[in-house]
């Protein structure tokens, strides 16, 4: 299972993202600050407040992000592609 195992706010609405297999990267989030769930960021410090809760990377208890969607922007994987190789594993 993969597994956001340490994240990083960057400026400019980014995130760094590590994962338990190894894969790094970062996800630039900038869309999603327009959208009325993310406007908690705007507040100053916000957007810095970002911490890993268990399948999530999140900011409070009501707002936060599936890992494996940033995984999967990292990677530039569809969901289908990633499903096919860890079925391929599995």
């Amino acid at each position: 299972m993969i597994r956001a195992i340490a994240v990083k706010a960057l400026p400019d609405f980014k995130l760094e993202v590590k994962f338990n297999d190894g894969v790094e990267g970062v996800v630039d989030l900038t869309r999603l600050k327009s959208g009325e769930a993310f406007k908690y960021w705007l507040e100053k410090g916000n957007f810095e407040k970002v911490y890993l809760d268990g399948e999530g990377i999140a900011w409070n208890e009501s707002l936060d992000i599936d890992a494996l969607s940033v995984y999967l922007e990292i990677t530039g994987q569809t969901f289908e592609q990633f499903a096919r190789k860890q079925k391929d594993y599995a």
